[in-house]
């Protein structure tokens, strides 16, 4: 129970949740990429940052549930985000028949597959320095 308690005071769970979705996104990129040539595939992304962003915001309203059957009101708390599939992206409307077939676009996939890497390499990173601190932290000295 202290070592739950000891990780939710730092930004771990944070952390934790941003490499979980881009482990997600590094699939599905991966799945729209082995599908390039699949008649009437549809593309799918992960939804992540936005509701992280929300939830984050300090202009967002949130409302405290009381009780579990509760309707929650405004932005979600952290512990309640998770990464999601989703089969259409609003941010990207490419041609329907990008790839001939679908509508997988594989410069795009690619792309966005660099993108995913270089945020999964830096939240890594992130985690490693956040275990090293308090490491050093209950050691007392450098490390």
């Amino acid at each position: 129970m202290l070592k739950v308690f000891l990780f939710n005071k730092t930004k771990i769970p944070l952390l934790e949740k941003a490499l979980d979705a881009y482990s997600m996104r590094q699939k599905a990129i991966a799945s729209n990429i082995a599908n390039i040539a699949t008649v009437g595939y549809k593309r799918v992304d992960v939804k992540f940052e936005d509701e992280l962003r929300k939830s984050l915001s300090a202009e967002m309203i949130k409302g405290v549930r009381t009780n579990e059957k509760h309707i929650s009101i405004g932005a979600k708390n952290l512990n309640e985000i998770e990464p999601e599939i989703v089969r259409e992206n609003s941010s990207y409307n490419p041609d329907p028949l990008a790839s001939g077939v679908n509508d997988v676009d594989i410069d795009y996939e690619m792309v966005e597959l660099a993108k995913n890497q270089i945020r999964y390499k830096l939240v890594a990173r992130l985690m490693a320095e956040s275990f090293r601190g308090i490491q050093k932290s209950i050691k007392g000295g450098s490390v």
